[in-house]
Formats: C-alpha cells, sequence, structure tokens
C-alpha cells in the first residue's frame, strides 16, 4: 500500500511578518506542500536550513542582518537539493534585482502579494505562486533521486540527431521557455558563434520589465545584437527578438519581407506571451526551415505550436530532464512525440550549430 506522498517542504524569508502570513497560508492551503518555518532574514534561514529538511524557500531580497543576494548564493552551496524562488515586486528596481538573482542560480521568482489586492488578484497571485512551488519542489525531488549521468530517454519515435541530415536548411531560430529559461538562453545563446546569420525568436514567460532587462542581459552575453521586439520590427540576420511582457509576438510578412508583429489577443496556456501563436506564426512562414528548441518551463506552452511546426517539416530539440529546472515545456513536446532529439543544456548549442551547417560545412545557413 502507498501511503501519501510527502508533502512539499517551504521556508519563507521575509523581514515583514504581513509577508510572512500571506505566504504562509497561501503554501499552507494546498494539500501538497506546508510551511515547516519563516525566517526573518538570510542568517536566520540558513540557521533553519541546518535543522530541517527543505524542498524549498521563498527568499525576499532586502532585509536586515543578511539580505536576500548574500544568502543566496550560500543556500545554493550549502544545500545543493534545495531550490530558491525570489519574492520581487514587479518594479524597475525589483526587475533588476530579481533578474542578478536568477543569474546567480535562483529557480525562479514570484510577486509578492500587495496588502490591499482586491480578491481577484490575491487569487491569481496565489495560483502562480502554488503553482511555482509545486512544479519547482517536485522536480527538486526528482533531480535530488536522478543520478547524475542520467538523461532523458529518447522514446522510439523521436528521430535521432545524427542522422537528421536532410531537409531544408533553417532560417529562422525559435526558442520557448519558461522556468529556469533566462539561464539557459544565455547558456545557448553564448554557444552560438557571433556571426550567427540566422534570426532568433524567443518567447520566456516574463512580465513587461522583465523582457527589457533579459534582452539587455542575453546581448551582452551572446554579443550578437538581441531587442524587446517592438511592433513592425523587421526581421534581421543576426538578430535576436525577445517576445515582450504582456504581449504575444507572432511574424507576418509584407511583400515577403517578414516582421514582427505583437498583440494582446487572449493568454493560451495561460500566458501572455505565449510560445504557441509565435510558433504557429513562424511554421506559417518558414516551413521545413523553421528550427525551434524548447527549453526548460513549467507546463505545456509550445506543445501545439511545435505541431504546426512538425506538421510542416520542421525540426524541434529539446532540453532533456537532468538538465532542466523544470521538466514541463520540453516534457510536453516530447511525450507528444515531436521531439528530434532530446539533449542536455550544454550540447543544444553545437547541435543547432550542427543543424545550420550541415548543407554547407563552416557556413552558417542565411
Amino acid at each position: 500500500m502507498t501511503g501519501t506522498p510527502d508533502p512539499i517542504r517551504v521556508l519563507i524569508v521575509d523581514d515583514s511578518a504581513v509577508i510572512r502570513g500571506a505566504l504562509g497560508r497561501i503554501v499552507d492551503a494546498e494539500s501538497d506542500m506546508t510551511v515547516v518555518t519563516t525566517a526573518p532574514n538570510g542568517k536566520v534561514a540558513l540557521d533553519a536550513l541546518r535543522h530541517a529538511r527543505i524542498d524549498v524557500v521563498l527568499l525576499d531580497v532586502e532585509m536586515p542582518e543578511m539580505d536576500g543576494l548574500t544568502a543566496l548564493p550560500l543556500i545554493l552551496a550549502q544545500y545543493p537539493d534545495t531550490r530558491v524562488i525570489m519574492a520581487s515586486s514587479l518594479t524597475q528596481r525589483g526587475a533588476e534585482v530579481t533578474m542578478t538573482a536568477l543569474a546567480m542560480g535562483a529557480s525562479d521568482y514570484i510577486a509578492k502579494p500587495a496588502a490591499k489586492s482586491g480578491s481577484a488578484t490575491l487569487a491569481a497571485v496565489s495560483q502562480e505562486i502554488a503553482s511555482k512551488v509545486r512544479a519547482i519542489g517536485r522536480a527538486a525531488r526528482g533531480h535530488r533521486a536522478m543520478p547524475s549521468a542520467t538523461r532523458a530517454p529518447m522514446p522510439a519515435h523521436t528521430e535521432l540527431l545524427a542522422a537528421r541530415t536532410d531537409g531544408a536548411a533553417p532560417r529562422i531560430l525559435a526558442i520557448a521557455s519558461s522556468t529556469g529559461g533566462p539561464n539557459a538562453l544565455a547558456d545557448v545563446l553564448s554557444a552560438l558563434p557571433k556571426n550567427f546569420a540566422l534570426p532568433i525568436l524567443i518567447t520566456q514567460h516574463m512580465p513587461a520589465v522583465f523582457t527589457l532587462l533579459l534582452a539587455q542581459r542575453l546581448e551582452r552575453d551572446s554579443g550578437r545584437s538581441c531587442v524587446e521586439a517592438k511592433d513592425g520590427d523587421l526581421i534581421k540576420p543576426n538578430c535576436t527578438y525577445i517576445a515582450p511582457g504582456d504581449y504575444h509576438m507572432i511574424v507576418q510578412t509584407n511583400e515577403g519581407q517578414p516582421y514582427v508583429r505583437l498583440t494582446q489577443s487572449e493568454p493560451e496556456n495561460y500566458c501572455r506571451p505565449s510560445a504557441d501563436p509565435m510558433l504557429r506564426s513562424i511554421a506559417a512562414i518558414y516551413g521545413a526551415s523553421t528550427l525551434t528548441v524548447i527549453l526548460t518551463g513549467m507546463g505545456e506552452d509550445g506543445m501545439r505550436g511545435c505541431k504546426d511546426v512538425r506538421l510542416r517539416g520542421g525540426r524541434i530539440l529539446v532540453q532533456d530532464e537532468a538538465t532542466s529546472v523544470v521538466w514541463g515545456m520540453p516534457g510536453a513536446v516530447v511525450n507528444a512525440g515531436l521531439a528530434a532529439a532530446i539533449l542536455p543544456l550544454p550540447a543544444i548549442g553545437p547541435a543547432i550549430i550542427s543543424h545550420c551547417t550541415h548543407t554547407a560545412p563552416g557556413k552558417v545557413a542565411a
């Protein structure tokens, strides 16, 4: 007889007793997670971690004695099986600090519940917090049980990368990511040559302000032009376009010239931006010349768009479970039988180059 799985064990770290209480009520309202303890600063949090097994830490940034950015690397170094979610305010300052924390290894972030939030807003915030704690907590336990050398299995119906040397040369690279995506994107784009000719379109689940900072970070890391997309931007070679927060980014053409169209049509998969409309529009225009990469992320966004890519002959690479923060988005594509290859994160950049150079060795397809 199988017992009920242990609930996800959460530590809440915030100098505000009001915020600790609000977050605690959200977590404890879920049957599969529990608040083990709370802490008013990073120093107390580190002491708590020494005395209790914790799956997920909800970590504030600005606190007395030891702030979140000081505590974060100590938590990650001393407790590598514990995942950290930053509690962020959705302001320019909050976004900048949160992006720094993500670059340092935080798994994701949540928006702090505001004291005067309406019931609908509070319900949405609560759902987001519970969903992220659940997905990241479960993934942390899965990684803890997974041998370090484990790779996600390659289902029999997918094609091996080495065998995929036929078909149209890629003319565009589309990437979708969510939880854990900023660091994964930085790794992939940094592995591509500075003269990588294909335009790159990216949908990363993030709100406004954050997506501009992400574009700036990826431009620094990759050494290539990377912009938060604007409506009407022409899609040019050797340029990367990030879908801005709260807008779907799709591709349209005018007299054969592809350009970006931003829309605020209904969210898909509870997301705006969503990867599905981006992938559908790219597949319709570029067809078999579409190369798609699905990176770490919770949920199933991108899976339906990948069906369109595959239907039109495009190729899809996905990040494996062992190197994903959460294997929701890539796992959904694999389970739907759409992946050409399942690859650890360090292999994705080289795989993209391989796909883009097989038609003309030594050159990147334009």
